[in-house]
């Protein structure tokens, strides 16, 4: 059946769960965080909510469990769910509903499992705890619900504490608990955040099955837009609080319209075509500070005076579709490859910066990398990719000085004239020159500045370090390398705490820039980042290495990202280089099992489509 089909089958369906004129506010002045919200979820279909970080996915979806977080309160509207009125039950009897008749996965699935008690114990305490079944009977749904997510059944497995199992394996646990007591409504927030690309798709596919199989409905909440592509059978669209857009996901991503929808979609990769990525500008409001009319009007490029005067009401674009848009009709035909790019080259010259030679590394006893060799260019990015534990972000480490434990040679050109010199194995032991010339850029934008500190005083620093600048020179290049990555002035008097994670990252690489690098680093820099976010950060990239001639070592697990940003690429398992050339060759005809197996689990929006794949 396709998508079109199953959500107008869905639609003959009485809703299992929905909400009604639902509104979210702050308890103390009464502003709202979600408002206005109307969703239907349908036995054994999922719908996607999608948005930036701050519209209020999280709190729509645990709003149906009949929860607020602290400071919030659910204000307005009703919500049913299997036939109960939530709003109108106490809150012990809301209890008892949660996780039996409603389910919730968190995106965290360790704060779901007690670290202290084996998986096969919770398990069946979690039965034991609702009263479900016998003895014998809870041992079948045990027996029957672990091959059904993907896992063992057997006592050994069983007998395994969540730390001696996987990222992928944790998050299946969480998913069999979810379906053990068989709930009616599941709440997925976030669940495959944080995954390598074949787990992922091991954890959609058994969620996807599962409900189907246990006629469950649904609600997947993610920014990840072609992981909705892969799995919903509906989008909903939300930003500030409100939905914009609403329809079946194959004809919402081949027509979108909405500006906010589209924007979402011009910020994401695609696995087989290069394409040039944007972001939306600004940020999107938080609750109080929201303009009037359309929530979107600051930031949408064919606002008008209406658009600022009037809240817009839903248009109807086609059946089961709507968008709440006064200038939809103006939005014109959507063509998704108006941003496609060009692929590197082949025959380009390059200039080598950095030569990698045999490398091999420790953790202690266990060799974790073997025999690794490449070398890169300026300006150019080679991308590592594989799955979690192929050894992606060691090898940044290394290169970086920041793991000591290795054999082989690295070789780094410090100034384009000069000759190529040996990098010793740890950063205290390399010259000034060469801890100035490589520079890292970490994972997490929230641990990788110090919170203590200004703005003004993070880029300051490294300034004062390396001599290139001090007292009100500094300060001065400080607003320079703000502006560099499209940040404003104002934000030099700002501790970090004040930052989005993306305004935390941008200046995470203005501190890199600070240095004048000839090779930066970048360790999954966009991983924890919304695909909007992503977008500007990837052009800010690109734009940063072909004017400054950077050379860039990516570390990512999004092939599709690699297919945007990156000139060449480096395939890991298991630590060794299992194919690597050219994006577009390796990416369009991998000859490697593996690679193979990667590019097949990477979701793409051509899941959205219809059977031809054509947008």
């Amino acid at each position: 059946m396709s998508t079109v089909d199953a959500a107008a089958a869905a639609a003959d369906e009485a809703a299992v769960a929905q909400t009604v004129g639902l509104r979210v506010e702050l308890t103390r002045s009464g502003i709202d965080v979600v408002d206005d919200l109307n969703l239907d979820l349908y036995p054994g279909h999922i719908l996607g909510l999608v948005g930036e970080s701050g519209s209020g996915k999280t709190t729509a979806g645990t709003a149906l469990l009949g929860y607020a977080r602290t400071g919030a309160t659910i204000a307005g509207g009703r919500i049913t769910v299997a036939g109960h009125d939530i709003r109108s039950l106490s809150p012990a009897r809301v209890r008892s509903i949660r996780g039996v008749t409603i389910g919730y996965v968190p995106q965290d699935p360790n704060s779901a499992l007690n670290p202290a008690i084996r998986i096969g114990d919770q398990l069946r305490e979690l039965l034991d705890q609702h009263r479900i079944g016998t003895p014998a009977e809870r041992t079948a749904r045990i027996a029957e619900i672990m091959p059904a997510v993907g896992l063992p059944g057997d006592p050994a497995f069983l007998r395994r504490y969540p730390h001696q199992l996987s990222g992928g394996q944790v998050q299946r646990v969480a998913l069999a608990m979810v379906f053990l007591p068989r709930p009616q409504v599941l709440v997925l927030d976030e669940p495959t955040t944080g995954l390598d690309v074949t787990t992922q798709a091991m954890v959609l596919s058994s969620l996807k099955e599962l409900c189907a199989d246990f006629s469950v409905a649904a609600l997947y909440v993610t920014h990840d837009l072609a992981v909705v592509a892969t799995i919903a059978d509906r989008v909903a669209v939300m930003y500030a609080g409100r939905l914009v857009e609403m329809g079946p996901t194959q004809e919402l991503f081949r027509a979108p319209a909405h500006p906010y929808t589209r924007a979402l979609l011009q910020s994401i990769p695609h696995l087989h075509r290069p394409y040039r990525l944007t972001g939306i500008p600004g940020r999107t409001p938080s609750p109080g500070n929201r303009p009037s009319g359309c929530r979107f009007n600051d930031r949408c490029e064919l606002a008008e005076d209406a658009c600022r005067a009037e809240e817009p009401q839903p248009v109807a674009v086609k059946t089961d579709h709507w968008s709440r848009c006064r200038r939809t009709d103006a939005l014109g035909p959507w063509d998704p490859d108006s941003r496609a790019g060009q692929d590197t080259d082949p025959d380009r010259e390059r200039s080598v910066v950095l030569t990698v030679t045999d490398l091999n590394i420790f953790h202690g006893r266990n060799q974790v990398v073997h025999d690794v060799s490449f070398d890169l260019a300026a300006p150019e990015v080679v991308a590592l990719v594989g799955e979690s534990g192929s050894g992606k972000t060691t090898i940044s480490r290394a290169v970086a000085g920041l793991h000591t434990q290795r054999t082989g040679s690295l070789h780094l050109q410090t100034d384009p004239t000069g000759e190529p010199a040996e990098l010793a194995r740890s950063a205290r032991n390399r010259t000034a020159a060469q801890r100035q010339a490589v520079q890292y850029i970490f994972q997490n934008p929230y641990q990788s500045l110090n919170p203590r500190r200004t703005v003004e005083q993070i880029l300051v620093r490294p300034l004062e370090i390396f001599g290139i600048a001090s007292g009100r020179a500094a300060r001065e290049r400080a607003a320079e390398l703000l502006d560099s990555v499209q940040l404003g002035e104002g934000l030099l008097r700002l501790r970090t705490n004040r930052l989005s994670g993306g305004e935390r990252q941008r200046v995470a690489i203005a501190r890199a820039l600070a240095c004048r690098p000839r090779v930066l680093v970048c360790d999954e820099v966009t991983s924890a980042l919304d695909v909007s976010i992503q977008g500007s950060i990837t052009e800010l990239l690109t734009r940063i290495k072909n004017k400054h001639g950077i050379g860039m070592l990516f570390v990512t697990h999004d092939l599709a990202l690699v297919r945007t940003i990156a000139d060449r690429v480096l395939v890991l398992n298991r630590g060794r280089v299992v194919e690597s050339g050219l994006v577009a060759q390796v990416l369009d005809h991998p000859r490697d099992p593996y690679t193979q197996s990667l590019i097949a689990h990477t979701p793409t929006l051509t899941g959205a489509f219809d059977a031809s794949g054509s947008a």
